[in-house]
């Protein structure tokens, strides 16, 4: 009995583990650079002025303000500049709990500008940190847009060069409604 039960349980663990694999995402192999703490930002900003043609990312933060060397009011103007010089900007925000207030702000700056702002409906909390552009670099990882995220503490996330791992995200962002 106890040798049965312990067949099933292993049957059971297996179909769970094989279940919760990850989905392979690239065709090819990508080119990936490391973004630990405060280099984030200004790869993010480099990254941003070179956009040609698309931006969209998601944020469960963006804290901007107008205090003098504030990184993410920085990142601000350079999606506006962005799509001043003919770049689809899209960001999408968390509305909810207590970052609505600040990225209701960001929004605000970000609409005057002409960027496409999205508060996703429903009761989903966004908490990705994503961003895509020109559907070849891909930005993901734990940094929010806060000075804090930006400058002082313990963040990792990762730069991709991978356009088909840029077109899985793209839809993913683009289904967050």
């Amino acid at each position: 009995m106890i040798r049965a039960l312990n067949r099933c349980v292993a049957g059971l663990v297996a179909v769970v583990f094989l279940a919760a694999r990850p989905v392979p995402v690239l065709g090819s192999p990508a080119q990936a650079t490391l973004l630990a703490d405060a280099s984030y930002a200004g790869v993010l900003k480099e990254r941003i002025r070179g956009a040609k043609r698309r931006i969209i990312c998601a944020f469960y933060l963006f804290k901007a303000t107008d205090r003098k060397g504030n990184l993410p009011a920085g990142i601000a103007q350079d999606l506006a500049q962005a799509r001043a010089r003919g770049v689809e900007v899209t960001v999408i925000l968390e509305g909810e709990d207590s970052v609505g207030r600040d990225n209701r702000a960001a929004a605000g700056f970000l609409a005057r500008k002409g960027v496409r702002v999205v508060f996703p409906r429903g009761r989903r909390t966004t908490h990705a940190k994503a961003v895509v552009i020109d559907d070849r670099f891909v930005m993901i990882g734990s940094h929010n847009l806060s000075h804090a995220a930006l400058s002082r503490n313990r963040e990792l996330s990762v730069l991709l060069d991978a356009p088909p791992l840029a077109a899985q995200v793209t839809r993913y962002l683009e289904g967050i409604r």
